[in-house]
């Protein structure tokens, strides 16, 4: 030890677990001449190093600066220590265990550079292994059970590795170094082709070769893969992608497909700079990208949208696949682009499946073949969805999983440990740590017993990874809900506390906590359902029943947890219930009702578009509005979209979620100027109850009856339906925004917060915060979670920290 030596202890937390961060660490110590040690502990990876002070300085700046690719440093705690005499290397030391960790697991990423090369390498002992991975690439999250993120705590710890693994596996200058996936056709996970009794018909690259040959002519796979399974044809081929649609019983709803490589990518579809590097880069989502006049995509893959969801190989066995696949497919169909829809393993509504023999079982009459392997998937986890908004470049979620997942969005405070258990539709999980809050991936519809189950496994899974117990659990409103009954059964069981929080406002709460903004704000919560409160409804009086919210202007501070509901889109009735939110022409009738037109024609209204298909249910329907029989009252902006798209013919009956608003947004004539556009009224009124009282508690209404009136005078003087559909964008948009500024001028908020299912409209999402900016507000949009339901239960989450925060003011 020279006499000037120094050492200092150096805790590093963050994503450093598993991403080769250690050997990094050994790498740059021994090129700077630095002795000391390196480990893995619940705090993070501790560092001691010990040398010169300049090169102490230089080790400081180059830890953050040249970090592995995965890895993520989100604090260094820097402490000088005694220096050690007589030591004189540096060394990597074995974990170390122990409760209250400061450590991220690492999401899922695909295949790097270095591995691609060895798989195709015939040399290479790798060449075309389907698991090849090292600590810069493959599976990490969806492995591991617990930490440290050691081999025996993951799916590979009942692998044992063969002595050229081991070697890697234990050589710090290697770049599989403690790579906890690591292994080879050896020692490693292996593959096999089963048919629908489970009877294997092939092994290993056999197998490989008879999938892309059964594909090729037409047949439906079931493939595992890295976090569930997929059902895969051949995206070309019209019949194969129409059985397939059938089978899983989603007769139009758009389905992702898979390409090699970024040229076919180009040849599918119109692939921005923007775009390129999600769809390349180490995450590699559904990328939804712009629909190529002409090219040789089966219709049915996204039959009523411009776009189609791209997403390119991310693991071994992906690409090992389209090398089988792309081979004959040269040799038989020269000139045809390797296309692969990838869509997820499930039929509708369900989990992804997980394991081969829930696989066999749930997909048994989906699939014709399926590819098994005996690596377990301890976590299941389905693809993410994004796009990038043309006119600004920005990414939007519209599904965050798969790449993302565990990553925590960090919060504008620290607090205490909350659960916010999410809502029904598009349902997610979120637990909080400190100023983190980890959201969990897409776990679907919580509306059958498969995802309660996938619920309770994540539910449990992040309070084991993150070694956290929450103080509160915060759930929707809507007392029918699973989530409600996941509550009380966590009440009773755990003896947790237990609160509440209205759909809309949790949405405001979730973009307000992506935006780490403080204070109070304006929100647009604009979606389809939300269950409401007690808040009067027009014509029910102040004794109201709880009425469906869905187009809200909030007021929310997140300080006071003051919130407030300024006004609401004009009410209208639902009848039928859900019947009405299945067909969109019982929407069109209630709002043709709420103007006194009852039958076709009447009043000078246009022809109904649904008539005759529908016609004895809908001459039908008056009577059930006349005695308000199961005729909700809802102010949902998704239910108006609806009811114009009915109205216009354009979607009588809905197959998926959105579609009616969907085809709304397609038929614009988008070559109309938002300005110019922007012609029907729809502007503030008072309701009954607010001029009854004359107070400002009881909220406004934005006059989407007269919108609604002007627009059947279009239709009615033969104006064509791709102007319409732009007026309705348009005037909606500058009502809203108008609403928005009249409210900031008299609360004295510049900020506007928007979120709900509305905002994954395009025209919306990207004129309406531009509309808003123009009138000098500030927007604030979703950035890293879905503006639809998705980002709710960060939103409760969030909302519960703060009010354990202002627990004494705020009782629960």
């Amino acid at each position: 030890m020279a006499s000037a030596d120094i050492r200092r202890r150096l805790t590093v937390n963050g994503q450093v677990q598993g991403v080769g961060f250690r050997p990094f660490v050994f790498r740059l110590a021994d090129e700077l001449g630095l002795c000391g040690a390196v480990h893995n502990a619940p705090e993070g990876v501790v560092i001691e190093v010990q040398g010169q002070p300049r090169a102490l300085d230089q080790f400081a700046k180059r830890l953050e600066a040249e970090q592995p690719p995965l890895a993520r440093i989100l604090r260094v705690g820097v402490q000088d220590i005694a220096a050690i005499s007589g030591e004189e290397c540096f060394s990597i030391r074995k974990s170390s265990g122990g409760a209250g960790h400061q450590v991220l697991i690492s999401p899922d990423v695909a295949t790097c550079p270095e591995c691609l090369a060895e798989l195709f390498d015939k040399t290479n002992r790798r060449f075309l292994y389907p698991f090849t991975n090292c600590t810069n690439c493959g599976p990490r999250y969806t492995i591991t059970r617990g930490l440290p993120y050691d081999r025996p705590n993951t799916s590979m710890g009942c692998f044992p590795l063969c002595p050229d693994c081991q070697r890697e596996y234990e050589n710090p200058r290697d770049r599989r170094f403690h790579a906890q996936p690591n292994a080879c056709p050896v020692c490693g996970p292996k593959v096999w082709l089963s048919d629908r009794s489970g009877t294997v018909v092939a092994r290993r690259d056999e197998a490989m070769r008879k999938l892309a040959a059964i594909l090729m002519q037409g047949g439906i796979a079931a493939v595992k893969g890295l976090g569930g399974f997929h059902l895969v044809c051949d995206a070309t081929n019209q019949e194969a992608v129409r059985e397939l649609r059938r089978r899983k019983r989603r007769p139009h709803k758009p389905l992702a497909v898979m390409v090699p490589n970024l040229d076919t990518a180009r040849a599918l579809a119109r692939v921005t700079k923007e775009e390129e590097p999600w769809l390349s880069g180490m995450v590699r989502p559904i990328v939804l990208c712009g629909k190529v006049r002409g090219a040789p995509l089966a219709e049915s893959v996204a039959p009523d949208v411009d776009h189609v969801g791209l997403m390119l190989p991310y693991t071994p066995l992906h690409h090992v696949l389209f090398q089988r696949f792309g081979r004959l497919l040269a040799q038989e169909r020269q000139n045809m682009p390797a296309a692969l829809v990838m869509t997820s393993g499930n039929l509708s509504d369900e989990p992804i499946c997980l394991g081969n023999r829930e696989a066999l079982s749930r997909l048994n009459e989906a699939a014709d073949i399926f590819l098994f392997h005996n690596r377990d998937i301890l976590i299941r986890v389905d693809d993410s969805v994004l796009r990038v908004l043309p006119q600004t470049g920005e990414t939007q979620f519209l599904r965050r999983a798969r790449g993302f997942v565990p990553q925590p969005v960090f919060l504008a405070a620290s607090g205490p440990c909350v659960m916010g258990l999410g809502p029904e539709l598009k349902c997610t999980l979120t637990l909080t740590k400190g100023d983190q809050a980890f959201v969990s991936q897409h776990l679907g519809d919580m509306e059958n017993i498969e995802t309660l189950g996938f619920h309770h496994e994540i539910a449990e899974h992040f309070q084991d990874i993150l070694e956290v117990q929450p103080e509160l659990v915060v759930r929707d409103l809507h007392p029918n809900y699973l989530t409600t009954s996941v509550a009380q059964e966590m009440a009773r069981t755990s003896n947790v506390a237990i609160c509440a929080l209205q759909h809309h406002f949790a949405h405001a709460h979730a973009v307000l906590a992506e935006n780490r903004h403080q204070g109070p704000a304006l929100c647009l919560a604009l979606d389809g359902t939300g269950f409401g409160t007690t808040q009067p409804s027009v014509g029910m009086g102040l004794g109201a029943n709880w009425s469906i919210w869905g187009g809200e202007c909030l007021l929310v501070d997140t300080d006071t947890l003051r919130h407030e509901r300024l006004a609401h889109f004009a009410e209208f009735n639902l009848p039928g219930g859900e019947a009405a939110v299945r067909e969109p022409w019982r929407l069109a009738q209630s709002m043709l009702w709420e103007l006194d037109i009852e039958r076709s024609g009447q009043n000078g209204s246009p022809p109904w578009p649904w008539l005759p298909e529908f016609e004895q249910a809908s001459a039908f329907l008056p009577q059930i509005l006349r005695k308000n029989l199961n005729c909700p009252l809802t102010s949902s902006c998704g239910r108006l979209f609806d009811a114009v798209s009915a109205m216009l013919g354009l979607c009588l009956r809905m197959t998926y979620e959105g579609q009616a608003a969907i085809l709304l947004e397609r038929a614009q004539d988008l070559s109309i100027p938002l300005a110019e556009a922007a012609m029907y009224p729809c502007g503030l009124i008072k309701t009954d109850a607010t001029a009854r009282l004359e107070t400002n508690l009881v909220p406004r209404q934005l006059d989407t009856y007269s919108l609604f009136r002007a627009l059947l005078d279009d239709m009615a003087a033969g104006t064509p339906a791709a102007v319409i559909a732009r007026r309705f964008h348009a005037s909606l948009i500058t009502g809203l925004a108008d609403m928005a500024l009249r409210f900031s001028k008299k609360h004295g908020v510049a900020h506007v917060a928007l979120s709900g299912g509305v905002m994954q409209n395009l025209t919306f999402a990207q004129e309406l915060p531009a509309a808003l900016a123009e009138r000098g507000l500030l927007p604030l949009t979703h950035k890293q979670l879905p503006p639809n339901d998705g980002c709710i239960s960060l939103g409760q989450a969030a909302y519960g920290q703060r009010l354990l925060t202002l627990r004494g003011s705020c009782p629960l």
